[in-house]
C-alpha cells in the first residue's frame, strides 16, 4: 500500500553533544561526587526535536551548525540514521556545541550547555536555507540559537503561510524580535514564570500561566510535568492529566513533546489530537529504557492512546 506523503518540518535550532552521568543527587559546590556510569546521546534541543519529528512521521529539514570534529561527525550520523536532512547544516570551523548532564536516582536531572559552533547559526545562514523554510508547513525555533536568526527564519516561514512554533528554552527576558511571528508558544513551569504567567504547581496554574502567556502567541501551552499541561487557545482552553509514570526519567521529554506536537501539526491534525498525541508521546519517552526510545513511533502512540495500560506494560 501506497503510503501518504509525509509533511515537511524546519526546525531552526541547536546541536549539541550531550554527555550523561549518573548520580544520586545533584553534587554541591565544592563537593566531589562518584556517579555510577555515563554515556553520551546527541543532542541539542533543535537536534532532539528534528529527531523526534522525523520519528514520528514528519520529513524534517534541520538547519543549523556543527563543529569540524569527532563531535560533529557523530552527531550526523545519529541525525541522518533518524531521518533528519541535513543539506542546510554547516560545518564550522570551532567545536561542536555539547552539555554535560547530571541525571538522578529520582529522574530528575540539571545540565551546563556549552553553545560552540551553535553560535555561528546566523541570518545569512537563514538566507541560504530560504527554499527548506518556505517549502515546510511548520518552522520550529528554540532559545538555544541567537533571536535574530529565529526571527528571520519566522519572516521567511510565516511569509510561505507556514505555523511558527516557538519553545522559549531556555527563557530569555525579551522576546522582541519574535513579536506577531510565533503562533504556538510552549514552556515549561520554570519558563512560564520566568516569561511573566506566574508560579505553576498544578493545571490550574498552568491554565492561568497560558492565558498570561497568550500576550506573546495566539496559543500558548504549559507543561507541568507530573501534572500534565495547560493550553489556551482561540477554540478555548484544554487541560491534559500526565499519564502516570514509575520511576520516570525526564530528560528529553520536553523535546519529544514539541517535536511529536509538530509533525501531528504538519499532518493537518486538530490542535487537540495533536496535543493529546504528543502528551502521549513523551509519556512513553520517559517510561522507557534509553536504549529503547529511538524505536518510538506513531504505532505505539496510537496503542497508548487506545490503551492507557499499555504503558504500564512498558515500564
Amino acid at each position: 500500500m501506497t503510503r501518504p506523503p509525509r509533511r515537511r518540518i524546519a526546525v531552526v535550532g541547536s546541536l549539541h553533544f550531550d554527555i550523561m552521568v549518573r548520580a544520586p543527587y545533584q553534587p554541591r559546590s565544592g563537593e566531589t561526587l562518584i556517579g555510577s556510569e555515563w554515556w553520551w546521546k546527541p543532542g541539542g534541543k533543535g537536534g532532539n526535536q528534528a529527531m523526534a519529528a522525523a520519528r514520528h512521521g514528519a520529513a524534517v529539514e534541520m538547519i543549523g551548525s556543527l563543529g569540524d570534529d569527532a563531535f560533529g561527525a557523530r552527531l550526523r550520523e545519529r541525525l541522518a540514521a533518524a531521518g533528519v536532512g541535513l543539506a542546510n547544516v554547516r560545518t564550522a570551523s570551532t567545536g561542536s556545541g555539547m552539555s554535560v548532564a547530571i541525571v538522578q536516582e529520582s529522574g530528575d536531572y540539571a545540565a551546563v550547555v556549552v553553545s560552540g559552533a551553535n553560535r555561528a547559526l546566523d541570518e545569512a545562514q537563514i538566507q541560504d536555507a530560504d527554499e527548506a523554510l518556505r517549502q515546510s508547513r511548520v518552522l520550529l525555533l528554540q532559545n538555544e540559537i541567537g533571536e535574530d536568526a529565529n526571527a528571520a527564519a519566522a519572516r521567511l516561514a510565516r511569509a510561505a503561510g507556514a505555523t511558527v512554533i516557538l519553545n522559549a528554552a531556555p527563557a530569555r527576558p525579551s522576546a522582541d524580535g519574535l513579536a506577531g511571528l510565533v503562533d504556538i508558544l510552549i514552556v515549561n513551569a520554570i519558563e512560564a514564570e520566568m516569561l511573566g504567567g506566574g508560579a505553576v504547581t498544578d493545571l490550574a496554574s498552568a491554565t492561568a500561566a497560558a492565558h498570561r502567556l497568550r500576550n506573546l502567541a495566539a496559543t500558548a501551552i504549559v507543561t507541568a510535568g507530573a501534572q500534565g499541561l495547560a493550553a489556551i487557545s482561540d477554540i478555548g482552553a484544554l487541560q491534559i492529566a500526565a499519564y502516570p509514570v514509575a520511576n520516570a526519567e525526564t530528560h528529553g521529554a520536553g523535546d519529544v513533546f514539541v517535536g511529536a506536537l509538530a509533525a501531528q501539526l504538519a499532518d493537518k491534525r486538530s490542535f487537540t489530537e495533536a496535543v493529546r498525541y504528543a502528551n502521549a508521546a513523551a509519556a512513553l519517552h520517559v517510561g522507557t529504557s534509553e536504549e529503547g526510545r529511538a524505536a518510538i513511533g506513531p504505532d505505539d502512540v496510537q496503542r497508548l492512546l487506545s490503551n492507557p495500560d499499555e504503558l504500564l506494560r512498558r515500564v
